[in-house]
């Protein structure tokens, strides 16, 4: 499976609500759910690339650094992570959950937006609240904060992220239901926000050389932690 689908290098960051883009009809004259995704004006920050995932064979949309997506809708959504946290909420009365994608615990959040964990869970919460979900009813599922860089241990990025959102979490309390955090692998992220899924791809190694410890370790195939209610598979 191609682990890299067209658009990954996409900026992450629009200043202004991104501009729809007309829906092409097809055959019939119906018109592609994605297409009827990607013409829908988007706030600033809100995931708008979208695709057909022959993997999955659902429409996916894809949550690029500093972007989020919520939905109630029967589709995916995707994210690729390093040292960065996605943060998936999930309100199991309302149906509806979503994603965010940060790379750094905070910062200036009118410069930096949705790229700053403090602002994207933030504009995360706020748009399940919008959508019909409850505080109270919220669950979370994390992951990310690898250590991707070999030997940059001074000032681990992923570290930093993983204890800031799992702070973050508890001061809100929404309960983290499973989590797939540090180590040092690349992750790639589908979550199902109708039924709160997620399945979690462990990419390949940024620095294989400590590929022998961790063999040695027994942590070459870690199982994601997870507690009862909390959905994630490995794929």
């Amino acid at each position: 499976m191609n682990l890299s689908p067209s658009g990954l290098g996409a900026s992450s960051i629009r200043s202004a609500t991104a501009a729809p883009v007309a829906p092409r009809v097809l055959a019939g004259g119906r018109v592609s759910r994605v297409d009827q995704l990607k013409a829908q004006p988007r706030s600033p920050g809100e995931a708008s690339f979208f695709y057909n995932d022959h993997h999955f064979h659902y429409d996916t949309v894809k949550v690029l650094p500093g972007e989020y997506f919520v939905s109630g809708d029967d589709l995916v959504i995707m994210t690729v992570l390093g040292s960065c946290i996605a943060a998936c909420l999930w309100d199991g009365r309302a149906r509806v959950g979503g994603m965010n994608h940060f790379m750094l615990p905070d910062g200036d959040s009118i410069d930096g937006g949705g790229r700053y964990g403090s602002y994207a869970m933030e504009l995360l919460i706020n748009e399940m609240l919008k959508k019909g979900a409850r505080r109270e009813s919220m669950q979370a599922k994390v992951f990310g904060g690898a250590q991707v860089m070999a030997g940059f241990t001074t000032l681990n990025v992923g570290e930093r992220n993983t204890k800031f959102v799992f702070e973050y979490l508890a001061t809100e309390r929404i309960p983290v239901v499973s989590q797939d955090v540090l180590d040092i692998h690349p992750r790639k992220v589908c979550f199902f926000p109708a039924s709160g899924k997620a399945l979690v791809k462990r990419l390949a190694h940024t620095h294989p050389e400590t590929l022998v410890v961790e063999e040695r370790k027994g942590n070459a195939a870690t199982v994601v932690k997870a507690t009862s209610g909390g959905s994630v598979d490995l794929f």
